[in-house]
């Protein structure tokens, strides 16, 4: 396979380094105090869930989500900065690649009216997955550098 510039691997490690820069941005632009302070971020979920026309959206945001906002809030907004610092270091890189792929659809189905998000959803599950099934983290990552998952 010829490639301009890189070779394969390191355009796939390019790829993986991407995404987890754009779940860094995801991280970064998020208001943290209004996701922590006054529950914004699972208020707005809880609305969209409670509209959403798959009933076991709403049961399941009930039974998992409603009676922990605050814990839920923590969990979702730092599993997208382990995300991304995961994938831009390409350290557990499986793993932050499936967590990634599965937070995408978790998020793909819960907006599933919201056709913007879902753009975004949509392209980072379908990143996530050639990354996981390409092995992107092969170079450029601490993965590689400690001989994991290779």
């Amino acid at each position: 396979m010829q490639s301009v510039w890189l070779g394969g691997a390191e355009w796939l490690a390019v790829l993986r380094i991407g995404l987890g820069l754009w779940w860094l941005e995801s991280w970064r632009h998020k208001d943290k105090k209004g996701w922590f302070e006054r529950g914004t971020g699972i208020a707005w979920a809880a609305d969209v869930a409670g509209k959403h026309r798959w009933a076991f959206v709403k049961g399941g945001f009930d039974t998992v989500v409603r009676p922990r906002p605050k814990l839920m809030a923590y969990i979702v907004v730092y599993a997208e900065l382990a995300l991304g610092l995961g994938l831009v270091a390409g350290f557990l890189t499986p793993v932050a690649l499936i967590g990634g792929l599965l937070l995408n659809l978790l998020y793909l189905v819960l907006m599933i009216h919201d056709w913007a998000e879902q753009g975004q959803n949509a392209m980072m599950a379908l990143v996530s997955f050639i990354a996981l099934v390409t092995m992107s983290w092969q170079v450029w990552s601490l993965d590689a550098a400690m001989g994991l998952f290779l």
